[in-house]
């Protein structure tokens, strides 16, 4: 059996990792990597970088490779590549699954403020705080290029390009976080509103707490609607549970 893995994320690396004792002998599992990242964290197995040109190049490099089984676990807003990854899978005719991990629920105490994309959010701002803190990634930040009265600390992995704020401090660094160092991010910077994607996990969710305790409102983004025409787990243990199906 021949795997293929849209990754990039904690849980394409999990599943890449439990795979290798769970397939039979002969068997391979490529994780494919957008690079996008300048250092990503490299899954055990074969690696390929970059795109396949749209959903008729995945088709293609499926048949080719001979792929019996797909997994998007490609992160929850890379949209784009979920949708080219459903049309590949049923031109080639090969089982797909999508990887998601659940996104986060609110509790108790918690502001948010639903925004159904980062123009949305950053058209909810001004009525919300002045002192930005921005954890939605380094692409898009057009959508709050025009917030000159507003100040960021916006917070990627990677340097951003712009277009982006005038009013606008970098903060390169890689997850998991902890909610120390996110209590003292918001103290330090006197942070008054938070900005975040429904990413969903553990590794950067100590933010919400933060916010919470220092009662300060989050606009949340909302995820993009699953494409049609695969089946969903939201573990890497669901994922491996599918594939022992499928193999059966």
């Amino acid at each position: 059996m021949h795997v293929l893995i849209l990754g990039g994320t904690t849980e394409a690396r999990r599943l890449a990792e439990l795979l290798e004792g769970e397939l039979p002998a002969g068997s391979g599992v490529t994780s494919s990597l957008a690079g996008r990242v300048a250092r990503p964290k490299l899954p055990p197995g074969q690696v390929r970088v970059g795109g396949f040109g749209g959903a008729g190049g995945l088709a293609d490099w499926l048949r080719a490779h001979r792929v019996d089984a797909l997994i998007d676990a490609t992160h929850p807003f890379a949209g784009t590549i979920s949708h080219n990854a459903a049309t590949a899978a049923a031109t080639a005719h090969v089982p797909l699954l999508m990887l998601r991990r659940p996104g986060w629920v609110p509790r108790e105490g918690d502001d948010w403020h639903p925004a159904g994309s980062l123009a949305e959010a950053a058209k909810a701002l001004p009525a919300l705080g002045r002192r930005v803190f921005l954890t939605t990634g380094r692409m898009g930040l057009a959508a709050f290029a025009d917030l000159d009265e507003l100040w960021f600390l916006m917070r990627s992995v990677d340097a951003p390009e712009p277009p982006y704020p005038a009013r606008m401090e970098t903060l390169l660094d890689r997850g998991p976080f902890t909610l120390e160092g996110e209590r003292e991010l918001i103290r330090r910077h006197r942070v008054d509103v938070l900005v975040t994607k429904d990413s969903g996990g553990a590794a950067t969710a100590p933010k919400l707490t933060a916010a919470r305790e220092a009662g300060i409102p989050v606009v949340v983004v909302r995820r993009p609607p699953l494409p049609e025409g695969g089946a969903v787990a939201g573990s890497p243990e669901e994922a491996v549970a599918w594939l022992r199906t499928l193999m059966a």
